[in-house]
This record gives structure tokens, sequence and C-alpha cells, in this order.
């Protein structure tokens, strides 16, 4: 079906990018020390979440058009983040969204410093155990192809994050994170994120400034509601499908739908009713090749060791070494989906509210 051409998929078409840009800078010193594993904590699906062992607590992470505020590389209090819903793209997370595109601007200032030059080892940190990036870049990649690689890169990095705390990764040790892991608005938010990452980095504007204007217009494009409210009542016409308040934060047991399909295009997930929106008119297409056709697969590789949490033998038994890379990920997305599936008859056995 042919998709709708929103103001941001015009870009994934290579044609219309400005001839002048301002992308973010950033000081040889920042480029070194690569952004934390999440810059903005955002957000548990759901509302009015029950914690547990604080009776007396909810949760719900949504916010407003009216509540946006500025973008800010790496994050600000000013920044009015957290979950609105939009007709055309479902629940959008701003902090997911702020953070790939940030990732993004970050990896685009690497590449550029790197390119021309000899592989570039770049420690990331521990997120479900170490994450090296190797780069590799031709000299002659033009700032377009450039863009598309941080853009690629950052989005393996946000699946990696799913991926990782599904399998236990978490902030505070001991409390599992599974509850948000592959949440129904993740992977398009992170996509959507790198999609407009990528186009600020083409703006005549300066970074943060384009990425305000960005969104701004994405919400315009996407019809978002306009108040929280909104955003709740959305919510709650998806309680027992998508989720559940049955259950306590962190159980993952709270959320009873979960997006797996990350890959090479991702759909919105639209709350069901008779004007609903077709979501194939909104795909996003993960970048996938240069605009001469080189894969931007062979200029990098994410080599992650991940800790034993991780069922490899399992998921990969003629594998001597626990280690992963970006080509890994498919199995180990299936591996996701068999363990989510076994859960789902689980959580469907009578009884099962009152486990856990």
């Amino acid at each position: 079906m042919k998709l709708l051409q929103l103001f941001f998929l015009s870009f994934l078409s290579g044609y219309f990018f400005p001839l002048y840009s301002k992308p973010l800078d950033l000081p040889s010193k920042e480029i070194q020390s690569p952004p934390p594993r999440i810059i903005r904590t955002c957000c548990s699906f759901g509302s009015d979440l029950k914690v547990a062992a604080i009776p007396t607590k909810k949760i719900t992470h949504i916010s407003s058009l009216d509540k946006l505020g500025a973008h800010k590389y790496l994050g600000s209090e000013k920044e009015g983040n957290g979950i609105i819903y939009t007709k055309h793209g479902g629940f959008i997370d701003l902090g997911h969204l702020r953070d790939q595109a940030d990732w993004t601007a970050y990896l685009y200032n690497l590449i550029r410093q790197t390119q021309g030059k000899e592989t570039l080892v770049q420690r990331l940190g521990a997120e479900g155990g170490i994450r090296t990036l190797n780069l590799c870049v031709p000299a002659n990649l033009d700032s377009t192809d450039a863009i598309l690689l941080a853009g690629r890169i950052a989005y393996d990095l946000s699946v990696w994050h799913e991926i990782a705390t599904w399998f236990g990764a978490s902030s505070i040790p001991l409390v599992t994170e599974r509850f948000s892991s592959f949440s129904v608005e993740d992977a398009y938010s992170n996509l959507l994120g790198v999609t407009l990452g990528m186009e600020a980095l083409q703006s005549s504007l300066p970074y943060e400034e384009a990425m305000t204007q960005l969104i701004d217009r994405m919400f315009e494009r996407l019809e978002a509601v306009p108040t929280e409210a909104d955003t709740y009542v959305a919510m709650e016409q998806v309680r027992n499908i998508w989720w559940t308040r049955e259950k306590k934060l962190p159980s993952p047991k709270i959320m009873l739908q979960r997006q797996l399909d990350v890959y090479s295009q991702v759909r919105p997930l639209l709350v069901p009713g008779p004007d609903a929106e077709n979501p194939d008119n909104y795909v996003l297409t993960v970048p996938e090749n240069t605009h001469t056709g080189l894969a931007l697969a062979d200029l990098y590789q994410l080599v992650i060791k991940p800790n034993y949490k991780f069922p490899l033998r399992e998921i990969f038994p003629a594998q001597v070494r626990r280690v992963v890379t970006q080509h890994d990920f498919q199995l180990l997305l299936e591996q996701v989906a068999k363990e989510w599936q076994h859960a789902q008859i689980q959580y469907t056995m009578p009884g099962w509210y009152y486990r856990n």
C-alpha cells in the first residue's frame, strides 16, 4: 500500500536535503565520552499504576502539547517529557524520541571525527553486558550518508536496550525493567526520534532549535490529542487489552501487548475503533543503505559481551564465545518472542492476577 508522505519521510527518500545546515558541533572531549545509556527517564506505559511496597503511590507518565518545552541536547528539566497519543502515530514517548535524536547527533559527530581513519573502537558502557562500537568509515562518505549511518547505529542501540531489559538489564539492581521492554510505543517512538534527529542534522537551524520545531510539526502532522485527559482516555480504551492496572510496578505482567516487529519498517500501534487510521499509511523505515547502495551495516559493528542472564547457549548452540553483534539481533528477537508467547499462555491461566 502506498505510504502517506509525511514530511519526515521525505528525508528517507534522500532528495530533499537543504544544501546548508548547522549540525550539532560537539567538542572532541564530549565525543570521546558517549551519552548515558538512558538520558531521560521515561516512561511506564499505563495510567494510575500502583507501585509494589508503596501502596499510596500511583504512576502516570502522560504529557500534553502545552508542556513540550524546547529540546535540549542530553536533556533539560524544561522539557515536558511523557507519553502523548496521536491519531496517526499511536502513543509517542517523548523521552525515547528525544534520546534517540540525541544519540543520532552524537554518533554523527563521532563518525565525522573518525572518517577516513583506521578502525575506531569506541566503548559505549554497560547495558546487559559491555558494548563496543567498531567504526570503519571511508573518507569519501558524504554528510548525507554519515547521517544515515548515525541513524542506523542509534536505532540498533535502541533495539539492544529493549533486548537487554527483557533479559534482565536494569538501572536499579534487582529491580526488573522487563515491564517496559518492547512496550507498545517504544519502537515507533525510537525510530521517530532517529528520523527527526537525522532531519535536524540537515536543517539550516542549530540542532536544538531544529529539534524543537520538528517535534512541534511532527505532533501537528500526526494529529496529537491536545490534553493529558485525552491521552488518558486513549490509554483507558486499551486497558486490559494492551496493559492492566491489576498488577503493580515493576511486574512484567502489566503489559499485555508488546511490539517485537522492529525491523525493517515499524508501524504505529493505534487504538482500535471505527475511526482508526490505517497504520500502513504511517510506516517508518529503518535506514539500510547509503545513497550509492552500500549497506550501512558494512561500516560498523556493535560488539556486545552479554552478561550471564542471557541464555546464549540456547539461542546460539554452536557459538563458543559469549559475544553478539547487531547481526545477531534477529535471533535474539525470536527468543524474546518465544518467551513472550510462553508468558502470555501463563498469564491467561486462571488465577494469574494473583501470582507475583
